[in-house]
């Protein structure tokens, strides 16, 4: 958390973080500004001090919204520096920065960080100790502070992704509303118009549910069935029609638009019914995430939950990356990461030797256990993104049904959050065949392959 920081820079030796770039989309930038419509700032935090925003004139009414100290760098007579470097604007722009750390009384190490084009930054930073001699530039990448602190929670953070994670799941029923309305046509599902409703068209009602709740997707979204559910990261095609009975990935990982705070959730879907060895496979993976999520304890290291959840799918007979790292098929990728101004961040459940991270109270992440086989068209993800609250009880920031099959043709009037419940009642009124027992599932040593 940001009260964190100060001691994390001096545990790294660290004076100073120089941040650059804009005030959206720019993680390292937004953690301090919040989403603002600033399109180029610095913003410098000298160890045990308040940061300082230095803003362009046309921005400084958003840079005042910040609450930060600012200064605007018209003070800094910007017309002067450029005459004063005869002309060379890569020079002018070390002498600025060189004097806005003189300003503030900054020497020593500086850690930066920031989103910016990197022809233009690395020529300032390589120009800039002619100018601050008493200035070293260091990267921090190693353990970062920023990144550290940016890796638990406050109060006030966990209400975006939970303001973002209620707008995700309130899409992700209107999506299974939307899917479910459709009649199907032999084995398609279809439109007004008769014509197949493809993978495109879901996605552009996705994207617009999304923005209508105040979300963006500038990551993308993933919306994959049959084989390129079996691929984890396949997007899905958009000429692919939806075909009844086919699992379908469908990841949403949205986040605050202007490049606010994400969330991340990913859920497996049959249209009408699954096949038995989809259903089978749902259900391995439904324990697997269940399994994990009962084991999590603060302090525990992050790779152990993804070494006992690699441990139970060779239980089952699926490869994993334990066994074979080079795997393409079964359980191939690692439990999760963490979440929050990126959606991929600290801390990672790889099962690398070199991983440290731990499970800490106020660290935000996803479990999303998945089992993919590409050659025989299908894959299945579960995914959730948990906050491990200040007590160290886990809570699923913003819960929606696990079901797999989702029924067809029951029309627009259907209310979202029985879809889960209802389709999986009966084969009558979905086509889904009887799920195996539990007790099976345990007993299971067939190899899927």
């Amino acid at each position: 958390m940001k009260q964190d920081l100060d001691r994390l820079m001096t545990d790294r030796d660290l004076d100073a973080l120089w941040i650059t770039g804009p005030a959206n989309h720019n993680p390292a930038m937004v953690y301090f500004t919040g989403v603002a419509n600033i399109t180029r700032t610095d913003l410098i935090k000298k160890r045990n001090e308040p940061p300082v925003l230095f803003h362009y004139p046309m921005e400084r009414e958003e840079a005042a919204r910040t609450g930060l100290r600012c200064r605007n760098l018209n003070e800094f007579k910007l017309d002067q520096i450029l005459k004063e470097a005869q002309g060379d604007a890569v020079r002018a722009g070390a002498i600025r920065i060189a004097r806005m750390f003189r300003e503030l009384g900054v020497r020593g190490r500086v850690a930066v960080g920031g989103t910016v084009e990197l022809s233009s930054a690395y020529a300032v930073m390589a120009e800039l100790p002619s100018q601050a001699p008493d200035i070293q530039l260091v990267s921090d990448s190693a353990d970062p502070a920023l990144t550290r602190a940016r890796s638990t929670k406050s109060a006030e953070e966990i209400e975006h992704i939970r303001s973002i994670g209620l707008a995700s799941t309130a899409v992700i029923g209107e999506t299974a509303e939307f899917l479910s309305s459709h009649a199907s046509k032999g084995d398609f599902l279809v439109g007004r118009d008769g014509n197949p409703l493809t993978v495109g068209r879901v996605k552009a009602f996705i994207r617009t549910k999304l923005a209508q709740r105040g979300g963006e997707s500038p990551e993308g979204l993933i919306f994959a069935p049959g084989r390129d559910a079996g691929i984890p990261h396949s997007t899905g095609i958009d000429q692919d029609p939806i075909l009844l009975g086919t699992p379908i990935v469908f990841d949403l990982f949205p986040c605050e638009v202007g490049g606010g705070y994400f969330y991340d959730i990913t859920r497996t879907w049959c249209l009408g019914y699954a096949p038995e060895d989809v259903e089978l496979l749902h259900e391995q993976v439904l324990r697997a995430y269940t399994e994990a999520e009962r084991k999590i304890r603060p302090g525990m290291p992050a790779k152990e939950v993804q070494m006992s959840v690699c441990r139970l799918f060779e239980s089952m007979g699926h490869p994993t990356v334990q066994s074979d790292p080079q795997t393409e098929c079964g359980y191939v990728h690692s439990l999760g990461h963490g979440v929050g101004l990126d959606v991929h961040e600290s801390p990672y459940f790889s099962n690398a030797e070199t991983n440290s991270d731990t499970l800490q109270s106020g660290a935000v992440f996803t479990l999303e256990p998945g089992l993919y086989y590409p050659d025989r068209k299908m894959g299945v993800r579960l995914e959730n993104t948990l906050w491990m609250r200040p007590d160290g009880r886990v809570e699923v920031i913003a819960p929606y049904p696990l079901d797999l099959v989702l029924p067809v043709g029951r029309g627009s009037k259907t209310k979202t959050a029985s879809i889960g419940k209802k389709a999986s009642s009966t084969k009558r009124k979905t086509g889904r065949l009887p799920m195996r027992s539990r007790k099976k599932i345990r007993q299971s040593g067939k190899k899927v392959r």
